[in-house]
């Protein structure tokens, strides 16, 4: 959808990236240049500054009680490298990665770099989408290695209730697996306080905690994350990483500081105005006729069910025909056909207008 929104004339109404449209705030920005021209422009060790894993450390444990030292971290390329490199470092060759779905594809194409094999468990839509452990817990084997825990959630904007993840980290301690916590949308909870995985946890020991500066911090492209977990784990992603990355940018390194540790109060701006786009999100798909969404937990997507059977053409048809773009769920996996993925993570006035859009197209849609 990206794709074809590029090579589109006129205007469109971009929903199906999860993007935020806010800027870096200045002082970050600064933080980084003061690094580049102060020299700070080499490779760092593989792990990371010893400085930005200890504000990784101290952010993670002040607001979600994580304890994490600094041989537990790596400072990764992105959330993204943060995920590969802990699939590569529990996923032998043959074994299974599980994720719940509705769910992010590229936990499948890792699986698939690790010559792992991936199962996608289909929540009920019933439901929401909303994690229910006795499927997920009834699908794992001896051949399990990870399960793939994403709260909040895309595509689906669901917060997982602790108690059912608790019993997913359980089961994987029995296997011998472990869960991978992508929590890269954590600080973006609308309804209740955030809860982090492993800080709750029998077994945090079986669990691997995935965070990034992207979302919450408006830094997309500067490409700064981190992977937590047993220090013995961490030393051997490390080793792996010294064959990707070798190490993350020192300059990024320098702005994630500032970011974690610095005001906070551009960061709770993007949050507020985020929980209003929310709320004027669900308001509307509420009032629409022919749509059902569940309300959105958090993250910042509404995943909506138009009532279809064909999501990518549906989606095709509101970019070409109305000037709308959303992420068609056929994208999510099995469990995601059918439905649409909306983005709010643009302007209020931006929203209202693909939203009318969007309605619109529904009204005139007879595939």
């Amino acid at each position: 959808m990206y794709d074809l929104a590029e090579r589109h004339d006129g205007d469109l109404v971009r929903l199906e990236v999860g993007e935020p449209d806010f800027d870096t705030p200045e002082h970050v920005v600064d933080a980084a240049m003061a690094a580049a021209r102060d020299g700070d422009t080499h490779y760092t060790p593989n792990a990371g500054t010893v400085a930005c894993r200890e504000a990784i450390s101290g952010m993670l444990d002040e607001r979600y009680d994580l304890d994490y030292g600094v041989d537990e971290l790596a400072v990764t390329v992105g959330g993204m490298e943060a995920l590969l490199l802990a699939v590569l470092a529990t996923v032998d060759p043959g074994e299974e990665l599980i994720a719940p779905g509705p769910t992010w594809p590229n936990y499948e194409t890792q699986t698939t770099l690790a010559d792992g094999q991936f199962t996608e468990v289909e929540l009920p839509a019933e439901d929401g989408f909303d994690l229910d452990p006795e499927l997920v817990v009834d699908a794992m084997s001896d051949d399990t290695a990870a399960v793939v825990l994403t709260t909040p959630n895309n595509p689906t904007g669901r917060v997982y209730d602790p108690e059912d993840c608790q019993r997913v980290v359980d089961a994987a301690a029995d296997h011998d697996a472990y869960v991978i916590a992508d929590e890269v949308y954590l600080s973006l909870c609308y309804d209740r306080e955030p809860q982090a995985i492993a800080a709750y946890a029998d077994h945090p020991e079986h669990v691997l905690t995935v965070g990034s500066c992207s979302k919450a911090y408006a830094m997309t492209g500067w490409r700064l994350g981190w992977l937590a977990g047993d220090a013995d784990l961490l030393q051997h992603v490390v080793t792996v990483r010294e064959s990707t990355t070798a190490c993350p940018s020192s300059v990024a390194q320098a702005a994630a500081e500032a970011a974690l540790t610095g005001t906070q109060e551009p960061f709770e701006e993007m949050y507020a105005a985020f929980e209003a786009r929310r709320d004027l999100v669900d308001d509307r798909l509420q009032e629409m006729p022919g749509v059902t969404a569940s309300r959105p937990e958090g993250a910042f997507y509404a995943f909506l069910d138009p009532d279809v059977d064909d999501s990518l053409a549906l989606a095709t048809f509101l970019l070409r025909e109305h000037g709308v773009v959303l992420a068609p769920g056929s994208g999510f996996g099995d469990a995601g056909c059918g439905h649409l993925r909306l983005s709010f993570a643009n302007s209020k006035a931006r929203l209202r207008e693909g939203l009318d859009r969007l309605e619109a197209g529904l009204r005139a849609y007879d595939g």
